[in-house]
């Protein structure tokens, strides 16, 4: 998939992008001689593997804050981005093989491919391929949780802890085992099984400012701050509710 970007679109199509696919960033001008020459063959490499990674076109003639942000001193620089970071990179125009060893680097691993899969079957066998890999836990954490099956939800989240949407998810198991919740924290819970982030922010922000200090404020807490992970920093409903979280918490 070969996809134009600008500064606008720059967040949403390589950094919210990246939190589940590869995205190569090519930062080109129509000016540059070797930006021409790689253009085509970073294209065809990328096209040979349907969509497993990503290439995202940045002109750096229209984009010059995008250049500045990302240190791009000189074209054509080529950056691949994996949740949200920019994981290798390389200047100038390059051969066919190194590039086609680029993008081989990133495409997913057999775990991935599984989770990409997404059915109960091929997510547990992506677990026992790659116990490390966060994506295929809380992928099949989010079936448990749908199912009432908040226990078997928790452990399996919790050797992927360290992931900030893992530890959302493993709040929400915790916080649905907790016997006793108001009303606020019940909908919340009703709003996340329904997959209806707007309602569910709010009525966590309402179960922390009116919890007193016990473990639900805290688990709500961190419910939502692995929400504003999910759904990344420049979505709408993160810059609304987390400084009425911050808030909340004062």
């Amino acid at each position: 998939m070969v996809i134009e970007v600008s500064e606008a679109s720059f967040a949403h199509e390589v950094l919210e992008r990246s939190l589940t696919t590869a995205v190569i960033v090519d930062f080109w001008a129509a000016w540059c001689a070797p930006c021409r020459a790689l253009g085509p063959v970073l294209e065809q490499a990328v096209e040979a593997h349907q969509g497993e990674v990503v290439l995202a076109k940045v002109d750096v003639d229209a984009n010059p804050r995008l250049q500045e942000r990302y240190g791009v001193r000189g074209i054509p620089a080529v950056k691949a981005f994996r949740e949200g970071q920019v994981v290798s990179e390389f200047v100038g125009a390059q051969p066919r093989p190194a590039v086609e060893r680029f993008v081989e680097a990133l495409l997913p691993s057999p775990g991935e491919r599984l989770t990409v899969a997404g059915d109960e079957a091929s997510l547990r066998r992506a677990i026992e391929l790659e116990p490390g890999l966060a994506a295929p836990r809380v992928a099949l954490a989010r079936l448990l949780l749908d199912r009432g099956e908040t226990a078997a939800a928790a452990e399996v989240l919790g050797p992927a802890e360290h992931d900030p949407v893992a530890a959302g998810l493993l709040a929400r198991a915790q916080l649905a085992a907790e016997p006793e919740l108001g009303a606020p924290a019940i909908a919340a819970l009703d709003a996340l099984r329904a997959g209806d982030p707007s309602t569910a922010l709010p009525a966590l922000v309402e179960t922390v400012r009116s919890s007193g200090g016990g473990p639900v404020r805290d688990l709500a807490r961190r419910v939502a701050v692995g929400l504003f992970n999910e759904l990344g920093e420049a979505h709408p409903l993160t810059q609304t509710h987390r400084p009425q979280l911050a808030a909340a918490l004062h």
